[in-house]
């Protein structure tokens, strides 16, 4: 097993940037699992779990412990400090991985044809001084948490696609990375449409472009945890993966296939304003939950070429190692793969 103190696991990322229930109750063990998360709509698939009592049922006793970005994430499940968590691939979370210390072992928010997905914005100062689509992004400057952050890939990959160069400014958080564009101190960032439409609406940011037009099939998150429970805690971790899928099914049929009608729609808002936008009053939190609902994928199905993509661009940034393969970050043993 490899478990790393969070100081061990912080300096390796530092370096990478330049089902069945279980037998036995994990409560009646005594164990508690700690599940990392964002107050973000994308991460409903555990707080449905938790709310509607999926866990529960898989014999799990859950808390979610929160956090501003995914790196923080990568280094709490390298550390021990959490057991699973849903994030983006990272950088750092790559060079982890070629630790030894986790594994992706599913996936969760995707961008899929036909759901609208997360936006390209530009702030109105470049927007008004000719900033209107993604071609316009030449010396431009992007937001990003840190190097090797998802917001680092697509603002790359959208660069690519369109032949610009732009430049990254690392934020650390995304609130930093909300008021660096709403003040114009950077030009453009991408985001999730749940924050992408309410920035707008202020009319201090506007929606340039899709993601989706430039990674139609992107593995936005995925659920990730330690190497040693993906190889030696099956049981406790296929029973994550059923309770979190339960919660991604309730989401899916009410949020984004909308079968169960308006009342399971505002049920459902009511869950979710607990931990997104619970500072805002619900009647201002509930449009833009609904606006922002992008499908979770199915049973935590992973999108391993859309995986393989994102390895293969850290690696050309020399961001994570050349050495590192697919298997390296990924146990595919848990969920179907495409």
């Amino acid at each position: 097993m490899t478990k790393l103190n969070r100081r061990t696991a912080l300096t390796l990322m530092g370096g990478a940037a330049a089902a069945s229930a279980l037998a036995t109750p994990v409560l009646s063990q005594n164990r508690k699992i700690k599940v990392g998360a964002l107050h973000f709509t994308s991460h409903s698939g555990s707080f449905i779990a938790l709310e509607k009592g999926h866990f529960d049922k898989a014999g799990l006793d859950v808390e979610l412990k929160f956090f501003q970005a995914s790196t923080p994430m990568a280094v709490a499940i390298a550390s021990g400090d959490i057991d699973y968590a849903v994030t983006a691939i990272s950088g750092g979370l790559v060079s982890l991985a070629d630790k030894g210390a986790i594994k992706v072992i599913g996936g969760a928010l995707s961008e899929e044809p036909g759901i609208e997905g997360q936006k390209i914005l530009a702030s109105d100062a470049a927007f008004q001084a000719g900033l209107t689509s993604p071609k316009m992004l030449d010396g431009k400057t992007y937001g990003m948490t840190s190097a090797g952050s998802s917001f680092h890939y697509m603002g790359s990959k959208v660069a690519m696609a369109e032949g610009v160069n732009v430049k990254f400014k690392p934020l650390q958080k995304v609130g930093a990375i909300i008021g660096a564009l709403k003040s114009g101190q950077i030009d453009a960032w991408s985001i999730v449409p749940h924050i992408a439409k309410p920035l707008a609406g202020s009319g201090k940011v506007h929606i340039i472009g899709n993601i989706s037009d430039y990674l139609p099939n992107y593995q936005v998150t995925t659920v990730f945890t330690s190497a040693h429970n993906a190889a030696n805690e099956r049981d406790m971790t296929t029973a994550f993966i059923k309770g979190f899928s339960a919660g991604v099914a309730d989401y899916n049929a009410v949020m984004v296939d909308k079968t169960q009608g308006e009342d399971a729609i505002n049920a459902m808002v009511d869950l979710i304003h607990k931990y997104v936008y619970a500072d805002r009053p619900r009647e201002k939190a509930a449009k833009s939950i609904i606006n922002g609902s992008m499908r979770l994928t199915p049973g935590a199905a992973l999108n391993v070429t859309s995986v393989a993509d994102q390895l293969n661009w850290f690696k050309s940034e020399g961001l994570v190692k050349d050495h590192i393969t697919l298997d390296t970050l990924v146990d595919a043993s848990y969920v179907k793969t495409m």
